[in-house]
């Protein structure tokens, strides 16, 4: 039995089993366990985001509703200051975050997934060590972060001058050339046990056989994970890029505790929460519900339309693979 024939064999089991259990699900007993779903996504998600479609739309003056001004709100965050260089930049920011989260946090989490899932002894253990960070509000661990990096009495500093390396201890949220990357490294280690969790369920729930078999046709440990491992996580894999995307181009906590409300130092980090925050609570224009519901609308149609083609994209590599 050689491995393509153990993989096409798994995956054709697997989708029987899909279209039995498909097939014996009534109709009416479906929409009863998604009826609860709906509405919870009706009342917290639908309703205020079509809230904000209309806010956009109208000039207001504090909080009293104006005329309706169609996309001139939009219009201004692309042609009026401060809106014109702000919102570039932090589109550029949360696309570096989510670059660096693809990097750093999801190729990490992958690696500890496939050591421990080869190594059973104190697999849990390392498990609930790895994910313990992920379960702490990201603003308790921005704040965390920023007291290790401090200049003046922080440990990751004076560790280095310690070992003499006094040319690494810099400012580093001081920096506009470090302060975005710090950001980015905090934020893939509080969450790097998430697709770490993901990746050992995907890798748990493999056949072995699959592996065995192309063990006995000879091939080597890399070319098993990469023949029929790792495609086999393409689904995985998929979902766990598709969440990160949307968690970076929504980041708010850490940015917020590293850098402040301004994305300081010097708007190195700011993202487009921040930018948000900003223009809805601190701006002070009587204008900001209308200015902040069109960025948030702006951002909600970027994150999903690339969440979309990035989920088709998935698919169709998925079926190609797979099929």
């Amino acid at each position: 039995m050689t491995a393509t024939s153990a993989q096409t064999a798994s995956v054709e089991a697997g989708q029987r089993r899909r279209r039995t259990l498909t097939a014996a699900l009534p109709t009416r007993v479906a929409l009863l366990f998604i009826a609860p779903a709906a509405v919870l996504f009706a009342v917290f998600v639908l309703y205020p985001m079509v809230t904000a479609v209309t806010y956009s739309m109208y000039s207001w003056r504090g909080t009293s509703q104006e005329e309706f001004v169609g996309l001139a709100n939009f219009v201004q965050l692309f042609t009026a200051e401060p809106y014109r260089s702000a919102v570039p930049r932090a589109f550029g920011h949360n696309l570096l975050m989510f670059g660096g989260a693809m990097v750093v946090q999801n190729s990490v989490g992958l690696v500890f997934a496939v050591i421990l899932h080869r190594r059973a002894r104190f697999r849990r253990l390392f498990q609930v060590l790895y994910t313990m960070p992920y379960l702490v509000s990201p603003l308790v661990v921005g704040y965390l972060w920023s007291l290790l990096l401090s200049p003046l009495f922080g440990p990751v500093n004076a560790a280095l001058k310690a070992v003499g390396l006094d040319a690494l201890a810099l400012p580093w949220l001081g920096t506009p050339t470090t302060a975005l990357w710090v950001v980015v490294l905090v934020t893939a280690w509080q969450w790097v046990g998430f697709p770490l969790l993901l990746y050992g369920a995907a890798l748990g729930g493999i056949p072995p056989e699959l592996d065995e078999a192309a063990e006995l046709d000879g091939a080597t440990g890399p070319q098993r994970f990469f023949a029929i491992t790792l495609p086999l996580m393409t689904p995985i894999i998929g979902t766990v890029s598709v969440l990160t995307f949307i968690f970076t181009m929504e980041a708010f906590p850490i940015p917020y505790a590293l850098g402040g409300s301004t994305g300081a130092p010097a708007g190195a980090t700011d993202v487009m929460s921040l930018v948000f925050y900003r223009t809805a609570f601190e701006s002070g224009s009587s204008n900001a519900i209308g200015t902040s519901s069109a960025i948030a609308i702006l951002l909600f149609l970027f994150i999903f339309g690339l969440s979309t083609v990035f989920t088709r994209w998935f698919r169709r590599t998925e079926g190609r693979i797979l099929g």
